[in-house]
């Protein structure tokens, strides 16, 4: 007698069969959906901790808030930000920087009121670098003088003059606008740079604030220095590289070696 492994089924039978096994085999709707949720969410983990990181030791994206670098940079401009420098490479004169205000600078600031919820998320997008940092409590402006430099204005053209010869800022300056409107004769100190806006008229840079007249109150200590402004990214129109119009230097006499007069790294060329 044959058994019932033996006999004989209809095709239908058969296809029933073998769909049922494969229904029972085949994830639910609800398993897929958490799948997908899980895979979401690990991936936008992944992405948030690469942002962080290349945030931290990479790259920053700044918003520009005033018209101190003007023409270079305009209000409403967003620059990225090499956190290289200084570090594994070299501060020069020229390079555009941003750094932490090095002493109430900036007066007290407020940052705009949206709410406690989009305030949140704003803070958040920030400090994972998706949102280009719009806190008051950084400035940019052109490093002019590294340490043990002389930095004097004006000689009787009316130009800068680092370490006893003049420079030719004309590529950079705003036009219409002289190299300073304030007289000033200071040797950079050991560690710090000295930065001026290329809005002269309209930047209250390191000139404005060395009531000792020394370089000593009014210059930036390196390790304030957050990196250096390499691109504008926004608005499209505007996408460019920052130069940091080397030629303008490019002859200056050395007084010291650099290694004499900072533990950070600085081209003194």
């Amino acid at each position: 007698m044959a058994t019932d492994a033996d006999s004989p089924r209809t095709d239908a039978e058969d296809d029933g069969s073998r769909g049922g096994s494969d229904h029972q085999d085949r994830p639910g709707l609800g398993a897929r959906a958490g799948a997908a949720v899980k895979e979401t969410v690990i991936v936008l983990a992944m992405a948030l901790t690469l942002s962080f990181v290349v945030k931290t030791f990479l790259l920053q994206a700044f918003y520009i808030p005033s018209e101190s670098m003007e023409n270079t940079l305009l209000v409403g401009d967003r620059v990225i930000v090499s956190k290289l420098t200084p570090g594994p490479l070299e501060i020069e004169r020229g390079d555009v920087v941003v750094f932490e205000d090095p002493g109430d600078w900036l007066g007290e600031v407020q940052q705009a009121n949206h709410g406690a919820v989009l305030n949140a998320v704003r803070d958040g997008l920030t400090f994972v670098g998706l949102l280009p940092d719009t806190s008051e409590g950084h400035l940019i402006k052109r490093v002019v003088g590294l340490p043990g430099d002389r930095v004097q204005c004006c000689d009787t053209e009316g130009r800068m003059m680092i370490n006893g010869k003049a420079v030719d800022e004309s590529a950079y300056i705003k036009p219409g606008v002289e190299p300073s409107n304030l007289e000033f004769d200071i040797t950079v100190p050991r560690d710090r740079v000295w930065v001026m806006g290329d809005n002269r008229d309209d930047s209250a840079d390191s000139r404005f604030h060395d009531p000792s007249s020394t370089g000593a109150d009014g210059s930036v200590p390196i390790d304030k220095v957050v990196g250096k402004a390499e691109v504008i990214v926004w608005p499209f129109g505007r996408f460019g590289r920052l130069s940091n119009h080397a030629e303008a230097y490019a002859d200056l006499p050395r007084i010291r070696a650099a290694d004499d007069l900072s533990g950070r790294l600085v081209a003194a060329r």
